[in-house]
């Protein structure tokens, strides 16, 4: 049967990958079988619910019967907590004006894209990263991607960037990163940020400035000496060229209670609203009010964040820490030591290898799909994330991982790896 011809943005777009495998996993899930999933960037609720604090304002918002339109910016009670919880915790100053509220990351990345880039519009960005790809695809802009390395922690680096700078409209960083539970170092921002300085000092008054759109969604959660940091702080300046990407999602396992917020220069925040305005893709009136009242107990914040953040790194570290055990025994297994966020890359070089039954591992495929067959492993390929497909690199996500069945997790990992001739 024909399908019936659509929109050209409707017949090129792909799926989100991750969600495409998680659904299969679910699937197999749902049938009986036994699977450590480790694909999707979610929580389960039973293991890491949101805070205890935070779920009685919002059943206490409902009861309030605040359940109306918000405002198309996000309710002043909530721009104004977001102002002071970025003061007090980041030293950023932002005016109500200067903020986007939304449901989640999503619309707000939609919508930076929207506002900045023209058909044609040169983007940079890294990969792997989560869905810079499918936005630059979905504006119409010139894919401008640069190859990260694990020398690099699979982050972009100055010298990336300022090959490509000419003419660009946007850049994007994430960090920590997503899907690389890595960051970018203080000294790599900064220069990256003097790029950006330099560059649109260089353009004339008419012409389009270069923006950088800086996704800190997972900024809270960084382990042992890891610090986190901001273009702002670093360089005052980056203020006018800088929209922030933000909310509750990770930092409190709240990914579906939607909330999120974009912080930046008040000319793009305002075209940002008129976007969403008609997409609609606003947070409920009942969780705004209820985050609004949460984002300033920083007692309840700081006591939960320190059970949380001890939850994660547990079982990040310990996966890790299997992996390299499995790599000094011989195995082409390999880990990058945890610095943030709820993700671990790990790497699972078996191509070229043959099964018991001796069928060869021709291709990275078909690596991921014996890893889950015979492990019943399911972790996320950076290929899902815009790298390529020969990568061995893999995303680890720890949000529904259960600390009892991590070691089970390795030996199965290791009885397949030993299959293997």
């Amino acid at each position: 049967m024909n399908q019936p011809k659509l929109s050209q943005l409707a017949g090129t777009l792909i799926g989100s990958e991750i969600v495409k495998l998680g659904n299969i996993i679910s699937e197999r899930i749902r049938n009986g079988e036994k699977i450590y999933n480790f694909t999707i960037g979610d929580f389960d609720p039973s293991i890491f619910p949101i805070p205890a604090d935070l779920e009685a304002l919002i059943i206490e918002s409902y009861q309030q019967k605040n359940t109306s339109y918000p405002a198309a910016e996000g309710v002043l009670d909530l721009r104004n907590s977001v102002s002071s919880f970025i003061k007090e915790w980041e030293g950023l100053d932002y005016a109500p004006n200067e903020i986007q509220i939304a449901s989640g990351g999503r619309p707000l990345i939609y919508t930076i894209f929207k506002a900045i880039v023209d058909k044609g519009d040169k983007v940079i960005y890294g990969v792997p990263s989560w869905n810079n790809n499918h936005y630059v695809h979905m504006t119409d802009g010139e894919h401008c991607v640069i190859e990260c390395t694990p020398e690099n922690d699979f982050m972009p680096t100055p010298a990336d960037v300022k090959k490509n700078i000419k003419g660009a409209s946007l850049i994007c960083i994430c960090t920590p990163q997503n899907p690389t539970g890595t960051t970018l170092t203080k000294n790599a921002l900064a220069e990256i940020c003097d790029l950006i300085l330099e560059e649109n000092k260089l353009r004339q008054e008419d012409e389009k400035k270069l923006y950088l759109m800086f996704d800190q969604m997972y900024w809270t959660l960084t382990y042992g000496t890891t610090q986190h940091y901001n273009p702002i702080s670093l360089r005052p300046e980056m203020k006018a060229y800088t929209i922030f990407v933000d909310g509750i999602s990770k930092v409190f396992a709240a990914t579906g209670v939607r909330v999120g917020w974009s912080l930046g220069p008040e000319t793009v925040i305002a075209k940002m609203k008129a976007i969403l305005s008609h997409l609609g893709a606003w947070a409920p009136m009942a969780e705004q009010k209820a985050v609004a009242k949460y984002l300033l107990q920083k007692e309840s914040i700081e006591k939960y964040l320190l059970h949380f953040k001890s939850e994660m790194e547990i079982r990040l570290r310990s996966i890790h820490e299997g992996f390299i055990a499995l790599k000094q025994k011989g195995y082409p297994v390999d880990s990058v030591s945890p610095q943030a966020a709820i993700y671990l890359t790990i790497k699972i070089e078996l191509v070229g290898k043959t099964t018991a039954d001796g069928n060869l591992l021709a291709t990275q495929a078909d690596v991921t799909s014996y890893v889950l067959g015979e492990a019943k492993l399911a972790v996320v390929p950076f290929s899902a994330f815009g790298a390529g497909n020969k990568s061995a690199w893999y995303r680890l996500s720890v949000g529904t991982c259960k600390k009892e069945e991590i070691a089970e997790m390795l030996g199965k990992l290791e009885e397949a790896l030993q299959k293997l001739k």
